[in-house]
């Protein structure tokens, strides 16, 4: 069991957040009267003692909120949880959603002190049930449940799309494709054709959110650029050659223009990365090429199934 230190909210966003005696958490929404609740991922914050009493001892004056958490607990190595634990304080129950987070202004404390914990101490969760909770209040950590639907994000690369000048249609087919397998799309993204956004969403994906898997869709082709399958190497710690082989394989029944395609896959942490290509219609025939093992292949990364 750990323990709820305090409890802290903002009025607006980008300042501090101050301590509140009781708190009403709502379910997919947050704390009430909190500026950082609404309908997303990052619903409520929490950032042990240990690691502020840690901050304290280089001689900062931090209060609670500083560093814009609103639970401080006690008795838990956060980031060492996978996504999907979940916190049960009192008829309150949180699950685990993103691991950290990018710091791309720095707040007052980081000014000051020149160091925040919160970016990479820090954990986010959204509220699956709610209700009212004080200081003091008892913690339940719960574990990831084994047999949770696979989580899954979506990026389709295209200057074109990304400009409006065309509609995005693969990424909304992928997207509903997988629903329909049961896997839960937590994030769709429309990027421009290049390296350097994709590798960063790639990167916060996996080792933030811990996506199960993450599927791209176009920028594999032979265009200047057309870079998704380098973008993608350089973030994977391992390469799953054989995904893109069978994909490749089976297309070239359709069209011999399939070995054009440089589409890869490969593996970051526990997260599988696969490349489509930009066409819908192709998107359809590989994710029916790649499915039926897709789930045994994320189970293994899981550890939930034998290799």
């Amino acid at each position: 069991m750990g323990k709820l230190i305090a409890i802290c909210i903002s009025d607006a966003r980008g300042t501090q957040k101050y301590e509140i005696q009781e708190a009403r958490l709502i379910p997919s929404h947050g704390i009430e009267g909190d500026a950082h609740a609404g309908n997303w991922h990052r619903q409520v914050s929490l950032l042990g003692i240990e690691k502020i009493e840690e901050f304290r001892k280089k001689g900062a004056d931090v209060g609670f909120g500083a560093f814009g958490e609103n639970l401080i607990v006690e008795g838990f190595e956060l980031r060492q949880l996978p996504v999907g634990t979940r916190f049960r304080i009192g008829n309150v129950l949180l699950e685990l959603t993103q691991i950290g987070k990018e710091c791309h202004d720095h707040c007052a404390i980081y000014n000051t002190v020149g160091d925040c914990i919160m970016p990479r101490e820090g954990v986010f969760t959204r509220v699956l049930e709610g209700g009212v909770i004080h200081p003091g209040d008892e913690i339940e950590c719960i574990p990831a449940q084994a047999d949770r639907p696979f989580t899954a994000a979506v990026i389709t690369l295209s200057d074109r799309a990304f400009r409006k000048e065309r509609e995005d249609l693969s990424g909304p087919l992928i997207r509903e494709i997988l629903e329909k397998q049961g896997y839960i799309v937590e994030e769709t993204i429309l990027l421009p054709d290049g390296k350097a956004p994709l590798q960063q969403q790639l990167i916060r994906l996996a080792d933030q959110r811990q996506m199960s898997v993450i599927l791209t869709t176009g920028g594999t082709g032979f265009s200047e650029r057309d870079v998704t399958p380098e973008a993608t190497q350089a973030v994977c710690d391992r390469m799953a050659p054989g995904i893109a082989e069978a994909m490749r394989a089976e297309s070239l029944k359709i069209t011999k223009h399939a070995m054009l395609s440089r589409q890869t896959a490969g593996i970051r942490k526990k997260t599988l990365i696969v490349n489509l290509p930009g066409s819908p219609k192709a998107c359809r025939e590989d994710l029916e090429i790649i499915l039926p093992a897709l789930g045994h292949g994320l189970g293994i990364l899981r550890g939930t199934a034998d290799n």
